[in-house]
């Protein structure tokens, strides 16, 4: 969880392929204002995210060399009027933030996500409460599923499997 302080700022230095240097940070400005920022060499983006954040995470999710930004927002989407935690991916297009995916659902009921080896890894409930965790990679426009780690188990057992870093 990312806390709730007057501005919170998370910072990955990262190298893209083309040996151009970019950083993604993420702002917290109030429980409900967060801006994502892009620094390049060549200049800053921003992007204002009007929905309190969860998780900010980094990492080549599509596989193009370049490295991209997940940011967990919790908001209503036009197919799920219920808050919930949701997962924004974002790519450096030319040294401008631009969406690459902004996920309404991934399977289940999401809690929380990390990047580990190009997937990213989710903790999730199903629609009866059982808890599950998830791999899921890019394929050419979105996430598609790749294999449960654990399923239909309970919160604690879900928690160890998606914090185990040998999985």
């Amino acid at each position: 969880m990312i806390p709730q302080a007057a501005i919170t700022t998370f910072l990955a230095l990262l190298t893209a392929t083309q040996s151009h240097a970019q950083t993604f940070a993420l702002t917290t400005e109030s429980d409900s204002l967060s801006v994502l920022s892009l620094y390049t060499d060549h200049g800053q983006s921003q992007w204002k995210l009007p929905h309190p954040v969860y998780q900010f995470q980094t990492g080549d999710v599509d596989g193009d060399g370049s490295i991209d930004a997940m940011v967990g927002v919790i908001k209503t989407t036009r197919f799920r009027k219920e808050k919930g935690h949701r997962l924004f991916v974002f790519k450096n297009h030319k040294g401008h933030i631009r969406p690459l995916w902004m996920g309404s659902k991934l399977g289940g009921i999401l809690h929380d996500f990390r990047f580990i080896d190009g997937r990213i890894r989710s903790l999730e409930t199903s629609a009866t409460g059982q808890w599950y965790v998830a791999d899921y990679q890019w394929r050419s426009f979105g996430m598609s599923f790749v294999r449960f780690l654990a399923r239909d188990t309970d919160y604690a057992s879900a928690l160890k499997t998606f914090n185990d870093p040998n999985l």
